[in-house]
């Protein structure tokens, strides 16, 4: 009798199925996450942590709210922001809107501060960058003489203290003026004297509106026309004198308007008095001062951001331009300072906020801006320091987060795009 084959196959097969299921679970083992304590999960730590200090600063300043307001309670000092409505009582020897010492109010101290303040930084800002635009091309002059003296005058200005120009400016320079009587006479600009700048100043007649609406109509046009030529250049390569149109159009339509309505405006000139002169419009020297010092000192802080960022230019784009047949000043303007504008847009936003803050230094030759006559005087006679400080503390972070946001919309719109 045959011995009975036994068929293999199936065995093999059963093996390798085996052989499967194990690495099959070897597998489905490997893959599951592991198990982590909740205290080692990352993302659970970083909430923890997270929550735990926003609960301590949250305490923190709870705390010292109530220890303010029981401090405040115990030293009989009235809190809250009832005494903007009261009155002041005292007089300020600039205000750009009506201000009467016998029923204006503390709020309108502030106001009154908050608009002296933003004259003088944004006049300030536009001869400080001017002139430090100015310094820094003229350090990189090639004329010796104009090189050394733009080097000097930047050394000298970093280097004396701020409040020290403001001080010689003032007391060394307008301070030293002739009495009233003894003015100088500048013809149609104005008299100068001790108490201050004496301006000629407009009176606008009947129709005088339409002149400004065609001023600003004309400022439209031209913003128009620049985007429109520079959008033409990048199409065809063509360039348009979009400058001078925009000039033409923002000067000569007003122009036109202005005479076409028949002139209507006179001007209220200054006259020479025993006391003060009588008539126009008065810049008091304080303002003089604290501007002159504030443009100058911050000048020179920009002529070397603007030197720095034209020599981060690479040479290769002046000697490209020059191949082209642009002039020296063709190279300069449109060719080396769009570019260096990249570099230097980012430091100029810095000084912009340290002219602005250093505005209240302004205080210590009684100019009347924010920190003098709403941190000093209203203060003095409130005495709510926690409020008035508040105030003051805000708006210069209100100015400083304003002029960051401008710059930066600007910085991005010449930043570098790669297409």
């Amino acid at each position: 009798m045959a011995p009975v084959q036994v068929p293999t196959g199936t065995d093999d097969k059963s093996k390798a199925g085996g052989r499967m299921a194990v690495t099959d679970m070897g597998r489905g083992v490997a893959d599951a996450p592991p198990k982590v304590a909740l205290l080692n999960n990352p993302k659970f730590r970083s909430w923890l942590f997270q929550i735990l200090l926003g609960v301590a600063v949250a305490y923190l300043v709870y705390s010292g709210w109530v220890n303010m307001n029981a401090n405040l309670q115990a030293a009989g000092v009235a809190s809250g922001f009832g005494f903007l409505g009261e009155n002041a009582g005292f007089s300020v020897a600039q205000s750009l809107i009506d201000y009467d010492q016998g029923t204006s109010s503390y709020g309108r101290v502030y106001v009154v501060g908050v608009l002296n303040t933003l004259i003088v930084a944004v006049v300030g800002i536009v001869f400080a960058t001017v002139m430090g635009f100015l310094l820094g091309i003229a350090r990189l002059s090639n004329n010796w003489i104009v090189s050394r003296l733009a080097t000097s005058y930047v050394e000298f200005a970093r280097n004396v203290p701020l409040l020290l120009q403001i001080f010689i400016w003032y007391f060394g320079v307008l301070r030293l003026l002739p009495q009233p009587r003894d003015s100088l006479d500048f013809g149609p600009l104005g008299l100068l004297n001790i108490r201050g700048y004496f301006a000629p100043k407009p009176v606008w007649g009947d129709g005088s509106a339409f002149v400004l609406y065609a001023l600003i109509a004309g400022i439209v046009i031209a913003i128009g026309v620049s985007r429109w030529s520079y959008r033409r250049q990048m199409a065809t390569g063509q360039r348009f004198p979009s400058l001078w149109v925009g000039l033409g159009a923002a000067v000569g339509l007003p122009l036109v308007v202005f005479l076409a309505l028949g002139a209507p405006l006179t001007w209220d000139m200054p006259v020479l008095g025993g006391f003060r002169p009588s008539g126009g419009m008065t810049v008091i020297p304080e303002f003089i001062a604290l501007l002159v010092a504030l443009s100058t000192y911050t000048a020179a802080f920009i002529a070397e951001i603007v030197r720095a960022g034209i020599l981060g230019v690479s040479k290769g784009q002046s000697e490209a331009a020059h191949a082209l047949g642009l002039r020296q000043g063709q190279n300069l303007r449109l060719v080396v300072i769009p570019q260096a504008l990249r570099i230097i847009i980012p430091p100029l936003t810095s000084q912009y906020l340290n002219l602005t803050k250093n505005s209240s230094l302004a205080v210590a030759i009684a100019y009347p801006e924010l920190t003098s006559v709403f941190a000093g005087t209203a203060l003095n006679q409130t005495g709510q320091a926690v409020e008035i400080i508040s105030i003051t503390m805000l708006t210069y972070l209100t100015f400083s987060l304003l002029t960051s946001a401008f710059m930066n919309w600007y910085n991005a719109r010449v930043a570098l795009v790669e297409r």
